[in-house]
């Protein structure tokens, strides 16, 4: 036996028999082969015995590694060495320690200074001491670091493809023909993407289905493989695809659209890519189908192509609007003049229903713009279960006897934030329309409640996240016909019979709430009644107004300030100086806004400025305000315009300014004027 090292192990206690130190040599032996370092330390705690691997693994000069070495000289030695990283060494010397005395199990890892990377496990024995053993895992952190690279890698690589199959239209083909090879490897891709993908063989049944396409039919990916494209179609979509699926079986690709009925009865479109498969003798075998959901797409193409039909009719509208109020200014300050000045009688049997004609003309212009949305609305709080409850008597008396009229409110106030008498004629024109399609008679059904709009639904009826008032308008009449329901917001689309209606009810509906902020949708199911569902957005109730003292009206009796008229239409200056006089008012004149200048800054006893908001030449109706301001800061101003919106009215706002639309009569002038001089005077 070669003679033993004595700073390898300690050596057996004296008395042992040869057996016993030969069991000692071969167990100090086989700890020695080991590539786990191990130590034993008794309660002191000292060194008891070891292995080489100790020394070899932690680099402990053998001088040190003796029998009875206390693990403090150890650790003191690693930490002077640098072993624990920077800090205070007698403290890392004492938290070490603190830990060892406990006595505990522990496991920890520590990376060298040299790079390697150790486990360290502490096992005690009870009494006794304890065990330590370290395992060097550089290689195994490296590995699992090379692997976790790898794996970031491959997602990487599997996001850049998804990528390029998402925005590459040009690769739609390569898909096809590489995905029946594939289908392992691009399988999680394929589920994951946001299109419809299917194999189908020569004889038109599935092969393959990834998850979307399953799902879209409502189905699962295990049971629509075996299953026809008509039975998965259905017999009405599937004769819709005939013609194109024959054409692929001779070997072209096509390309179609196609809609089907979803659950609970919606209307679904999709837009597919059949590419046939051929085998080595150009046979078709089967056929790649690429397919994407386009319902929202054709969603937002309907609600694009209403939208231009509004615009269009809405720039027509506005722009006749100015000259249509121009014109009714003119005939109904005439109107209101020759009454005055002739028989009673007369003006009773022709003037009054001419009056009132051109009153009615003023209201179509407002109706109309209101349909375009082009029409200035006036917001405010509307509490509007008690708006239905106020209207029910003008619709009792509107509809006929036979049509019974229920209603279906909050118990608690609901506020919307819309114009009100907006509001009150789109209730009347859609309770007129459900009586008209109710000529037998039925029941007039208005429904009010709270609605909140989540984000999974507001891009998709095109409102904003929030809180809603909700009316719905159903009766129980004849219903609107399929193809016809998709035009009823059409401007002039109407489904009564040729003279019974304009067909311009529900587009005035439409305008209304979409300008308001809302949106609105149509139900119908002939000869069961149609509904007509809509939002507006939900607002707080009005502030209480304090109770205040009411000011003193102007003085009838009180001498009148003279104004200076602005207005470049001649015939209508002529109506509102004919108007202002006959109130009292002395009046000066001019067709433009350079003129008006001059005469704001000569004549110092001009004490009212009446102006058209759009005038010819680079002085218009604002930039004549801001010259009055500063010339004359206390000057009152009124602005009247026959314009409805767009910039005229735009600019304007600004200015703080009152603004008075025409066609107005000579009592709502008094009434503007009233109000702004005792304003001005305040």
């Amino acid at each position: 036996m070669p003679p033993r090292n004595p700073f390898a192990h300690p050596a057996p206690a004296a008395g042992n028999s040869p057996e016993e130190l030969r069991r000692y040599d071969l167990l100090l032996a086989g700890l020695d082969l080991l590539d786990q370092a191990i130590a034993v330390f008794d309660a002191t705690p000292k060194l008891v015995t070891w292995n080489k691997a100790m020394v070899r693994l932690l680099d402990f000069p053998e001088s040190l590694v003796r029998v009875g070495t206390p693990f403090e000289a150890f650790v003191r030695f690693n930490a002077e060495r640098g072993e624990y990283g920077e800090g205070n060494l007698e403290k890392q010397i004492a938290e070490r320690m603190a830990s060892v005395r406990a006595f505990e199990p522990h496991y920890v890892e520590r990376v060298r200074p040299n790079g390697k990377v150790l486990a360290i496990r502490g096992v005690p024995i009870p009494n006794l001491g304890f065990v330590s053993l370290w395992t060097d895992i550089t290689e195994q952190r490296r590995y699992e670091t090379l692997i976790q690279q790898q794996n970031v890698l491959l997602e990487a690589r599997v996001r850049e493809r998804t990528a390029e199959l998402l925005s590459a239209k040009t690769e739609i083909d390569h898909i096809a023909q590489a995905l029946g090879r594939s289908e392992a490897r691009l399988l999680m891709i394929i589920d994951s993407i946001p299109a419809l993908i299917a194999y189908v063989d020569v004889n038109r049944k599935y092969q393959f289905a990834n998850k979307g396409y399953a799902e879209w039919f409502g189905l699962t990916k295990e049971n629509i493989v075996g299953r026809s494209i008509e039975a998965v179609f259905g017999e009405e979509a599937y004769a819709g695809i005939t013609d194109y699926l024959d054409t692929a079986t001779r070997g072209e690709r096509v390309s179609y659209e196609y809609a089907r009925k979803a659950d609970k009865g919606r209307t679904v479109y999709a837009r597919s890519v059949v590419v046939p498969e051929f085998d080595s003798d150009k046979k078709v075998v089967g056929f790649f189908v690429l397919s994407i959901d386009i319902t929202e797409q054709r969603a937002s193409e309907a609600a694009l192509v209403q939208a231009q039909k509004m615009e269009a009719v809405g720039q027509l509208t506005g722009g006749l609007a100015h000259d249509f109020n121009n014109l009714l200014t003119i005939v109904m300050g005439n109107l209101e003049a020759a009454k005055e000045r002739c028989d009673p009688a007369l003006a009773a049997d022709y003037l009054n229903p001419a009056l009132h004609a051109a009153q009615r003309g003023a209201e179509l212009i407002r109706r109309l713009l209101t349909f375009s949305r082009r029409q200035t609305l006036e917001p405010s709080a509307v509490e509007v279960g008690q708006l239905v409850r106020d209207m029910t008597q003008l619709l009792s008396r509107s509809l006929t006897e036979s049509v019974r009229i229920q209603t279906h409110l909050p118990d608690m106030p609901l506020y919307a934030m819309a114009d009100p008498h907006q509001l009150e004629s789109a209730l009347l024109n859609l309770a007129i329309n459900a009586r008209d399609a109710m000529p037998g008679g039925g029941e007039l059904s208005i429904r009010v409640h709270e609605r909140h709009i989540p984000s999974s639904l507001a891009m998709l009826i095109e409102l904003p996240v929030g809180d809603y008032v909700q009316i719905e308008v159903s009766d129980t009449g004849t219903g609107i016909a399929p193809e016809l329901l998709p035009r009823v917001f059409e401007p002039f689309v109407t489904t009564k019979p040729f003279g019974r209606g304009s067909g311009l009810g529900l587009s005035m509906v439409y305008g209304f709430v979409r300008q308001s902020g809302g949106n609105i949708r149509v139900r119908s199911t002939i000869g069961k009644g149609s509904s007509v569902t809509f939002v507006l957005p939900r607002t707080d109730p009005p502030a209480p107004v304090a109770d205040e003292a009411r000011e003193k009206s102007h003085d009838a009796d009180a001498p009148r300030p003279p104004v200076l008229l602005v207005e470049d239409e001649p015939e209508v200056r002529k109506i509102i100086r004919m108007q202002l006089t006959e109130l009292g008012y002395p009046v000066l004149e001019t067709d433009n806004g350079a003129a008006a200048q001059d005469m704001v800054r000569q004549i110092p006893d001009i004490g009212l400025l009446i102006s058209d908001t759009v005038m010819p030449g680079a002085i218009g109706g604002k930039e004549l305000v801001q010259f009055a301001r500063e010339i004359r800061p206390d000057l009152p101003v009124l602005l009247i315009t026959g314009y409805a919106s767009g910039n005229a009215i735009h600019e304007v706002q600004e200015l703080d300014v009152p603004v008075l639309r025409k066609p107005f009569d000579r009592k709502l002038l008094e009434r503007t004027l009233a109000q702004l001089l005792q304003d001005s005077d305040a």
